[in-house]
């Protein structure tokens, strides 16, 4: 802990769990390092300020009907709520800035999430510098700046079987993997969304990113040359508190640590695919059955709301409930950093969103990708064929591609050279961290940066 600087910075994240964590996580580094934090947030997914107690908070509404939420799709909710939050915001970091002054530390800095297009704007309307948090991967947003290139190249609409193509101006994406490609019937959204994420980039002092340099040196290099402000690449946040608090907005299940406690040295297949993913009746059919089939213990986090039928569970076949009552366990939410940090688990089935990305590069773990949206498609063509550390179901979401996936991982020759290469990445991510490493220095050329901001 360094001495507290007498400087102030405002926070502000957005509301998706995943993104909120990582600004937690940021809250916390910054404020060791001597910073007040207060953090602006919206009634929508707010977060518990018990769970923080060095931080003020500040609430500010947003017009988001939180049972509504969920069947308005990601792309249409990040609109919204970039559209229903910029009054609000503005009014509440005025009044901040108005109310300076007496005893209140001075204001460094804003630091909003990327995915709000207006907050540099504001800020610098008021007087106030401005850095980002861009919570994914340093790859997926050197592809955000290329979508031009890659839509006047014909790639986008991603159109049939063209979707298995690769993409030779960015090896080895293929066309499915380009974020619009994922939502290929609405891709002008995509498209707005990182319209919008690279110009608050462009707009901002400085990119504050949840990455190491070890994994993503060539496109961190890209990104400062194309978008010409100085990045801080501070990854794997998480990794710089072991003992901190969980930020999960939903009920952590510890009776899997106990289960887990009971299963054999990397025999289980955990599987999990992250706080917005839903999965319709025939994939959780098929994911039920492909468990089943692979013969491994699996702990399976199915997330309320995530299944349109709730009561799917009893009307799965037998032979699923016969491996789930010998093998398997499943839970609502799970303490995900402590689940792959446990010896019994050997691979993670996972939808490929950046922090459960990095969680499991953190921790040594090997990966089956089942990308949905967004980021994930290069999430995962990363993992399974740049650092080598994971398998992509490319074959599909099907019972016997499924098995044969996890027993490729758990099972085979393959998956021990794949732990192998992870445990290496792993290392480099705990290095990463430590006094001296890149992910250290980078927080300190950080704190150099917002003390040098007049």
């Amino acid at each position: 802990m360094n001495p507290r600087n007498n400087r102030r910075l405002i926070l502000f994240p957005h509301p998706f769990q995943g993104h909120m964590n990582s600004m937690i996580q940021l809250g916390r580094i910054l404020h060791a390092q001597g910073f007040s934090i207060t953090i602006i947030h919206t009634n929508f997914n707010a977060p518990d300020p018990s769970s923080h107690p060095h931080f003020a908070f500040r609430s500010i509404p947003d017009g988001i009907d939180q049972s509504k939420a969920s069947t308005l799709g990601i792309g249409n909710l990040l609109a919204l709520l970039d559209v229903q939050c910029a009054v609000p915001f503005e009014e509440c970091l005025r009044e901040m800035v108005s109310s300076q002054g007496g005893d209140a530390a001075p204001i460094a800095c804003l630091i909003s999430d990327s995915l709000f297009s207006f907050t540099c704007s504001v800020a610098k309307s008021l007087k106030v510098h401005a850095l980002v948090m861009r919570t994914g991967g340093a790859a997926y947003l050197y592809v955000a700046t290329i979508l031009p290139v890659l839509k006047e190249k014909g790639y986008i609409p991603v159109l049939g079987s063209r979707s298995e193509e690769a993409v030779k101006e960015f090896p080895p994406l293929l066309v499915k993997d380009i974020p619009a490609g994922l939502d290929p019937q609405k891709p002008e959204v995509i498209f707005r969304i990182l319209d919008n994420l690279i110009a608050v980039i462009k707009d901002s002092s400085g990119v504050i990113i949840n990455t190491f340099e070890e994994l993503e040196h060539s496109d961190l290099e890209s990104l400062r040359e194309v978008l010409s402000v100085p990045f801080f690449p501070i990854g794997p946040s998480h990794k710089f508190y072991v003992t901190s608090p969980s930020s999960s907005s939903q009920a952590e299940d510890r009776n899997c640590i106990s289960w887990l406690d009971k299963q054999l040295p990397k025999s289980v297949i955990y599987v999990s695919f992250g706080s917005l993913a839903a999965t319709s009746e025939a994939e959780m059919l098929e994911i039920a059955l492909g468990l089943a089939d692979s013969e491994q213990p699996f702990l399976w986090v199915v997330r309320s709301g995530s299944v349109c039928d709730p009561g799917w569970l009893e009307k799965s076949p037998s032979r699923f409930l016969k491996a789930l009552e010998g093998r398997g366990k499943i839970v609502k939410w799970a303490p995900q950093k402590e689940v792959l940090a446990h010896p019994a688990v050997g691979a993670f089935w996972t939808h490929s969103g950046w922090n459960s990305t990095l969680e499991s590069i953190s921790e040594g773990v090997p990966m089956l990708c089942m990308p949905r949206f967004a980021d994930q498609g290069v999430n995962a063509r990363y993992v399974s064929d740049v650092w080598r550390i994971g398998v992509h179901l490319n074959g599909g979401l099907e019972r016997e591609n499924i098995a044969r996936a996890i027993k490729r991982m758990l099972a085979e020759r393959e998956g021990e050279e794949i732990r192998e290469r992870a445990l290496v990445l792993k290392e480099k991510a705990s290095v990463s961290v430590r006094q001296g490493g890149p992910s250290y220095q980078a927080v300190d050329a950080l704190v150099s940066h917002i003390l040098s901001l007049k």
